[in-house]
């Protein structure tokens, strides 16, 4: 049996807590390997390797570790394809949709080669007569990435690449239920010549998680997954006086309207809605439909549903994987149930889908309900698989109002050909990423990616200049070099004369 440990201080170390969980193959439910679950301990020494590597890392001229990352860019081009596999064999989506995730990841590493110019700052001559003053921003130290299973390469790469760019050296927690991805990251790291201890890979659970919470080097800690973790870690590192931005839970809507395309709404709602078995956070999961659209969508839709092809994810055929774990199979089926329970219509049902060869494999079909209400369970908790609701509405105010009710605030779309219907929407939405005639709006890299509402928690976004500023601190400086003895003490608030 394959054994994963720890990646700290530029080599592979193994565990030493005597815990381990299994990680699977999603397609056949067979274990493929075992990971060690770090000890509050292991966790400490890695945080001491990375706070003993950073002194040298921040020296580091901006231009010198922007080099080591276009190298870190070009070995992630030439491993693309075996990094897309590794995902797909242990988070189970399509190989490429696991290449297309990767893809994503790499453009966040492409900006954080331009840090020489991003970390730039501000001057200004002669603020007062013979005084200058300055703004420069300056890293942290050690910082902290707790990311989910869904995306083992993309989320990382939101993070750590902007971290060490910063000039701070980082301790990445991924997922246990897919590690290799991280672990094979880190090795390309080095391989691009980061130096030893800049990025550090602790496998663990939640002992793991608490620690890196609780240790007070830690500067900062970025965390992806749900609301009701991500409020966790928010209010537990902000306790201990870390910076933290938490990205979480979601339920995105997609509005579309009378005059929408509809075949190219039923398309964009099929790879949005079952693309990566609904595993995103920027899955859409709810269908607004206003008016009349609703039949006319759903006759297009339900066929769609029902001819969609599932299987393994290295299968060329297969347009969605399975799920990731048995017990999130689980999870999500019981949400199917509960559906029926409350009332809402099971137009596809998914539920008894069996693969000859993978029966047990974590597969789950396509689901579609319709006359899905808001007082449903279905509705207001997210869900995290293959599952779309329609919810009708009468008019175009009434759908926004159930996007803007939400208490989630991710991303939502509209599809229209109407341009006062989406300049109103694009205005009016309480979300963080809107789209228009698309459906799952995720933020190129030189721009950012965060919710609204409790689908994030702390001030600062993902990726881009935002990431520039949750790594950095700003100091300012204002100097004046005398010519002369100054005449004495000054007993006032300075002022610049």
């Amino acid at each position: 049996m394959r054994e994963i440990g720890h990646f700290i201080g530029g080599k592979l170390v193994p565990g030493s807590s005597g815990r381990s969980g299994n990680v699977h193959n999603p397609a056949t439910g067979e274990v493929s390997a075992k990971v060690a679950l770090a000890s509050a301990a292991e966790v400490h020494k890695a945080v001491q390797v990375a706070a003993e590597a950073f002194p040298g890392w921040a020296a580091t001229p901006p231009l010198l570790r922007a080099r080591i990352l276009f190298k870190f860019k070009a070995l992630i081009e030439a491993h693309h394809d075996e990094l897309g596999k590794i995902i797909t064999s242990e988070h189970g989506k399509i190989f490429e949709d696991a290449k297309g995730s990767v893809t994503r990841g790499l453009e966040v590493v492409e900006f954080a080669c331009g840090i020489p110019h991003l970390l730039r700052g501000d001057f200004t001559e002669n603020v007062g007569r013979g005084i200058d003053s300055w703004s420069v921003r300056q890293p942290l130290g050690v910082c902290a990435g707790i990311t989910p299973f869904n995306f083992p390469a993309m989320v990382p790469m939101w993070m750590f690449p902007m971290a060490i760019a910063c000039g701070n050296t980082f301790i990445l927690k991924p997922s246990e239920k897919d590690p290799s991805t991280s672990m094979r990251l880190a090795e390309l790291a080095r391989e691009a010549g980061l130096p030893d201890g800049v990025l550090n890979v602790v496998n663990g659970d939640k002992e793991a998680v608490d620690a890196i919470l609780n240790d007070p080097t830690i500067q900062a800690v970025s965390f992806v997954g749900s609301t009701a973790v991500g409020e966790y870690i928010y209010r537990t590192g902000c306790a201990s006086g870390k910076r933290v931005q938490a990205l979480c839970g979601a339920k995105n809507h997609m509005i579309v309207m009378p005059d929408a395309d509809l075949d190219m709404a039923a398309d964009a709602l099929m790879g949005a809605a079952y693309g990566s078995a609904g595993e995103r956070c920027m899955a859409v999961s709810v269908a607004v439909t206003v008016g009349k659209a609703g039949d006319a969508l759903m006759k297009k839709l339900e066929p769609k549903v029902r001819a969609l092809k599932v299987g393994p994810g290295l299968d060329p055929e297969s347009e969605m994987g399975p799920l990731v774990t048995r017990e999130h199979y689980e999870k999500v089926r019981g949400y199917v149930d509960l559906g029926v329970k409350e009332g809402a219509k099971l137009v596809v049902d998914g539920r008894d889908l069996k693969l000859q060869g993978y029966e047990k494999g974590y597969f789950l079909g396509g689901c579609l309900f319709d006359e899905v209400k808001p007082s449903m369970r279905i509705y207001k908790e997210e869900i995290f698989g293959p599952v779309l609701s329609v919810v009708r509405a009468n008019d175009f105010d009434s759908a926004l109002q159930l996007v803007n009710d939400h208490e989630y605030g991710n991303g939502a779309a509209i599809f229209t050909r109407d341009g006062d219907a989406a300049r109103a929407f694009a205005q009016g939405v309480k979300a963080g990423m809107v789209g228009v005639n698309v459906p799952i709006p995720v933020p190129m890299a030189f721009h950012s990616f965060g919710g609204w509402k409790r689908s994030l928690f702390g001030d600062r976004n993902a990726y881009g200049t935002e990431a520039v500023g949750f790594y950095t601190k700003l100091k300012t400086t204002t100097a004046r070099w005398p010519t002369g003895i100054r005449a004495g003490a000054e007993f006032v608030m300075p002022t610049m004369r």
